[in-house]
């Protein structure tokens, strides 16, 4: 699920995108991942990044790869074999955190959670007395659910807080130093509304000091990603060739937020979430995640019964270019996911899904 999400055709140069500038700037001629230009757009963009993460961290950058990559490297990271890494479950990127930590070594206490519930901090706190790492999602996006981190920085203790915002950066609030995040990752095809392939990520001082410094992982060592981003002593060192277009895209989509401001992009997905949000329960339809705590730029509703879901679907897609995630694991068939994220977090997004919705209901 991604920023193109509800509708595939609100992506892109035209009356319906307001905000263009990411699309455009893909196609701007390429330049060599050596030039200065190259270098000093990489710069912007890294200091673009700790904005909207809310963090004052040097080692801020784009790795090259999708959020599942940036997932992949705050484990790796940061776990050493025996390490005792509890991590709170309440969808599915929470069950895949756990996953990749056990394939790093590490001893993984689950905090399971019901599917449409928020990370209970107190239960997580009890989970075990010395972890070397929580960890958690702050917008689940299989279930359209908002946790409260800053509620685990509160009670991490010694521990490193490693947390994945692929859904909230730039959507919802998020501030990485004061909620005492250690390790964040993001995406980029949510509501910063750029292609997918960057994974926005952070690691502050006294989670580097403790990283694994032989991570199974090259490509995301961040003791050798330090220099291609200028932070080794001695200037830049080659580590991989970066993919300049994606990083110039990034920066026209980091210059649109922070232009429009960054809690006026937070109150602008709020506002659509919570239009489409009361319109979908005018329409009689029920949310799925707890109230109070749903996300505004991934909204959850339960398909009715005697609906298909893939019917309704199809549906949306042949006859208004429209697209709505199902849901996941045991829910897939009873749960849409509609996404309201960077350009489509509008008021006319919200007009459209709603009336589109009611036919396909009415019609597929």
């Amino acid at each position: 699920m991604n920023s193109i999400l509800p509708t595939r055709r609100l992506f892109g140069p035209g009356p319906t995108n307001p905000y263009p500038e990411a699309t455009v700037a893909l196609g701007h001629p390429l330049l060599g991942h050596l030039d200065p230009e190259f270098i000093a757009r990489l710069d912007r963009t890294c200091e673009g990044l700790r904005q909207v993460w809310g963090t004052t961290n040097a080692r801020t950058l784009p790795l090259s790869g999708t959020g599942s990559l940036g997932m992949e490297a705050a484990f790796v990271n940061t776990v050493k074999p025996g390490d005792v890494v509890v991590i709170a479950v309440n969808g599915l990127f929470g069950e895949r955190m756990c996953d990749v930590a056990a394939r790093c070594g590490a001893e993984v206490v689950r905090v399971d959670h019901e599917y449409g519930t928020p990370v209970d901090a107190d239960r997580v706190a009890d989970a075990h007395p010395s972890p070397a790492i929580i960890a958690a999602v702050h917008a689940e996006t299989s279930t359209g659910v908002r946790s409260d981190i800053r509620a685990l920085g509160e009670i991490k203790g010694d521990a490193l807080l490693i947390t994945d915002a692929v859904t909230s950066i730039a959507g919802s609030e998020l501030r990485a130093d004061d909620w005492g995040i250690d390790v964040g990752y993001a995406g980029t095809q949510k509501c910063l509304g750029v292609a997918p392939g960057l994974a926005p990520f952070t690691i502050s001082d006294r989670a580097f000091e403790r990283r694994n410094t032989t991570p199974q992982s090259w490509y995301v060592d961040l003791g050798l990603l330090g220099g291609y981003v200028g932070e080794a002593s001695g200037g830049r060192t080659y580590h991989h060739t970066a993919p300049v277009a994606m990083i110039a895209s990034l920066e026209a989509a980091l210059e649109r937020v922070l232009a429009e401001g960054l809690e006026n992009a937070w109150a602008r997905h709020q506002a659509a979430g919570d239009a489409l949000q009361a319109g979908l329960q005018s329409m009689g339809l029920e949310l799925f995640a707890a109230e109070g705590h749903r996300l505004a730029q991934l909204t959850t509703v339960k398909v009715p019964d005697g609906t298909d879901s893939a019917k309704v679907r199809s549906y949306l897609l042949d006859h208004y270019d429209l697209e709505i995630g199902g849901g996941v694991g045991q829910y897939a068939a009873t749960v849409w996911r509609i996404g309201l994220m960077g350009p489509n977090a509008h008021p006319a997004s919200v007009t459209l899904i709603l009336g589109a919705l009611e036919d396909a209901i009415k019609n597929a």
